[in-house]
């Protein structure tokens, strides 16, 4: 028995909705759906019957087909379209098909040609899957960053305490990553790739030339264009300038811009991962059951949506890099194996992305905020949360000016003393100095345009979410 991948070693993207969607079988169904395609294109211009594509679009369905074995003669032609080639041609054969039907099947094309568009559409159907789950997790963000508008917290520089903040500012942030990534997805274009043997489709000229009027060949590549145009349009897909079988930028842009979502969700698990450590206790996981369960200590509750999203973040890189790799190593008209280091690496970003964004939208709909730890967090820096505020409003005030200010926080650092009681020792006498001092040290004072930035944040994922 052929082994099927079921994601046992991917938790980031097993049994989510676009493990469906990237599976083998979904990929053998979009290269059936890329030669249906073509044939009915060539029944629509008259060059093949309706029999002809009627014969193939009933024998291009995967149940058809045992999987195991198309795998099992993919090396012997170094992809999986070749032997499926032959099976299909056997099938049509037992169906009683028309003898033109096996003609008209991948006529003027090269196995790259339908390997590439397959892929192009496999993504397109993953993406459909992947930007759904984002538009969750946004709304989900979107509302948390409003309910959290007013909700003090310490901002971390570096890891360490820095300066007061809201959470609704980081969920606004977790927010803006996402829809600056989706955007790029968004805007994203996955082309039909259809050049024949080396990209010149010199094979359909031929077929065109003994079909149609000869003009010349400015006609013969006008009329090639149309074909090509609507086989794209048939399977949904972008219209290239020309076939890219060694330009592979579509493949690096899609591939690109799926690592963004997955690194902007991974900085989302990240930053729910430190804060749910039970010593900082800001936020922690939804409660879900059968999640989160440790095999050994049943006091766990393993906050597992945001471990897979940094997983996805760990692992996605490695896949960009083989991309951009085999994309610099394209050579000659036909690649010679950067093309074939392609497959698994983008089939598995997409399968990363639709598992990001899976769990980060079930992670942003149910992540459970704790202000009253936060509110704690906070006061372990006391009054020196704001020293950045105090030493610019104090020096002014005292003798010593920026350079006493600075001493005096120093000095609470090293015994302790309240910055508070520090300052009443130097500030001016005829000031009210404990209505100053309230006012000064008070965190809420210090936010800048935390609030402004959280609106700004959310109307541009709503500019993005109506679009």
């Amino acid at each position: 028995m052929f082994p099927a991948d079921y994601g046992l070693l991917t938790p980031a993207w097993a049994a989510t909705p676009v493990s469906d969607t990237t599976s083998d079988t979904a990929f053998a169904q979009a290269m059936l759906d890329v030669e249906a395609a073509w044939v009915k294109v060539q029944a629509d211009a008259s060059l093949c019957s309706a029999a002809d594509a009627q014969a193939v679009a009933d024998i291009a369905k995967v149940e058809l087909y045992d999987l195991a074995e198309l795998a099992g003669k993919g090396p012997d032609g170094a992809n999986a379209l070749i032997p499926l080639l032959g099976m299909m041609r056997a099938q049509l054969t037992a169906s009683g098909a028309p003898a033109t039907a096996a003609t008209a099947l991948h006529r003027g094309a090269t196995s790259q040609d339908v390997i590439d568009s397959a892929l192009m559409l496999m993504a397109a159907r993953s993406i459909t899957l992947i930007r759904a789950d984002l538009l969750t997790a946004g709304v989900a963000l979107s509302e948390l960053s409003a309910a959290h508008a007013t909700t003090l917290c310490v901002a971390r520089s570096l890891t360490q305490h820095a300066l007061p903040t809201v959470f609704g500012l980081r969920a606004a942030n977790w927010l803006a990553a996402l829809t600056a990534a989706v955007r790029v997805l968004d805007a994203v274009s996955l082309p039909l790739q259809w050049g024949g043997a080396v990209g010149t489709l010199a094979s359909l000229h031929q077929r065109l030339g003994t079909s149609l009027p000869y003009k010349s060949e400015h006609s013969l590549a006008e009329r090639a264009h149309q074909l090509s145009t609507a086989l794209a349009t048939e399977l949904g897909l972008g219209v290239p300038v020309a076939p890219w079988h060694t330009v592979r930028q579509p493949v690096l842009s899609l591939g690109s811009a799926l690592g963004s979502v997955i690194a902007a969700a991974g900085t989302f698990g990240a930053d729910v991962l430190t804060a749910s450590r039970p010593e900082i206790g800001e936020l922690s996981e939804p409660r879900e059951a059968g999640k989160g369960g440790s095999s050994a200590m049943p006091q766990k509750q393993n906050p597992v949506h945001s471990v897979l999203l940094r997983n996805a973040a760990f692992a996605a890189p490695a896949h960009v890099g083989t991309l951009f790799t085999a994309a610099g190593t394209a050579v000659d008209e036909r690649p010679d194996g950067g093309w074939h280091a392609e497959w698994a690496p983008l089939r598995e970003l997409l399968r990363l992305a639709g598992g990001a964004g899976h769990h980060a939208a079930r992670l942003a709909a149910g992540l459970d905020v704790h202000p009253e730890a936060m509110a704690r967090n906070m006061a372990l820096s006391g009054d020196l949360l704001v020293s950045e505020r105090i030493s610019a409003v104090v020096a002014p005030l005292v003798d010593g000016g920026k350079a006493a200010v600075q001493e005096l926080v120093l000095e609470s650092l090293r015994t302790g003393t309240p910055l508070r009681s520090l300052l009443l020792g130097v500030l001016p006498s005829d000031m009210d100095n404990h209505v100053f001092l309230d006012d000064l040290l008070d965190p809420a004072g210090y936010l800048g345009s935390a609030t402004d930035f959280i609106t700004r944040i959310r109307d541009d994922f709503n500019d993005w979410k109506v679009s």
